[in-house]
């Protein structure tokens, strides 16, 4: 079979799983939905604080959107082996290294699609929102830069979390890793806009620089996209040997 057949094969089985369809629309939702409600509910920052990010702000619902696209994911990849439907699969594509490919390329190319939508429409209704002498443009220095790389943050969090569910073979197993790693560690260690140090290499902390005006500490807003890249190719290639060595 060629790429291009693969590649509708599979967005033929992401349009018939609702829970997958859900998901998409959760990353939207969630993100947006939940941005308008604070930003208008808050407008602008603290009165005592000083490290108000406009572009950030935008951005509050990220948290909830994010895990959408986590889950969004592992439920695409670990749906091929439920009941045993990797082989029916691998039986109808025999090259696993295109049939691998096809579902991260579709799994990455929805939620970069969907991000993009959510992304600017995040960030629009921010800005429109906050209180007058608060917010930016979309052509002033890093929006632009925010509003794309909030997509392909979205984008990599889909393919880590599909990378980690070939390898486990499971969505539970792949979220109960995933969860921790993004709602419960980085409550610890602190917002993305404070401090320095090894927890900024953590890939919800490195991608989120890229939605900073001025991003702080060891990386930049590309290098940090660049570490979360690293972290999303690295469970990519352990599902890859898991594919390739140990399923039928």
């Amino acid at each position: 079979m060629s790429f291009p057949a693969v590649l509708h094969a599979e967005w033929i089985k992401v349009r018939s799983l609702r829970s997958l369809v859900g998901s998409l629309i959760s990353v939207f939702l969630a993100t947006a939905g939940l941005t308008v409600l604070a930003v208008a509910a808050l407008g602008r920052p603290e009165p005592d604080s000083t490290d108000f990010d406009p572009v950030l702000f935008s951005y509050y619902g990220l948290n909830f959107g994010q895990m959408a696209a986590l889950t969004f994911g592992a439920i695409a990849m670990a749906a091929e082996y439920k009941n045993g439907g990797i082989r029916i699969s691998l039986g109808a594509v025999p090259d696993r290294g295109l049939f691998y490919g096809a579902k991260l390329a579709v799994i990455g190319g929805l939620v970069l699609a969907v991000g993009l939508v959510t992304s600017l429409t995040s960030f629009l209704s921010g800005q429109a929102l906050m209180d007058k002498g608060f917010g930016v443009g979309i052509g002033d220095s890093g929006a632009l830069r925010a509003v794309f790389g909030c997509a392909l943050y979205l984008a990599l969090l889909s393919l880590l979390a599909a990378g980690l569910a070939a390898l486990l073979r499971s969505v539970t197993g792949a979220m109960s890793l995933l969860v921790p790693l993004f709602l419960i560690v980085p409550f610890v260690v602190g917002d993305v806009s404070q401090g320095s140090g090894a927890q900024d290499f953590l890939p919800d902390r490195a991608g989120r620089q890229i939605l900073l005006l001025q991003p702080e500490g060891p990386l930049g807003a590309w290098s940090g996209m660049a570490v979360l890249a690293l972290w999303s190719a690295v469970s990519v290639a352990a599902g890859w040997w898991a594919l390739r060595r140990r399923d039928a």
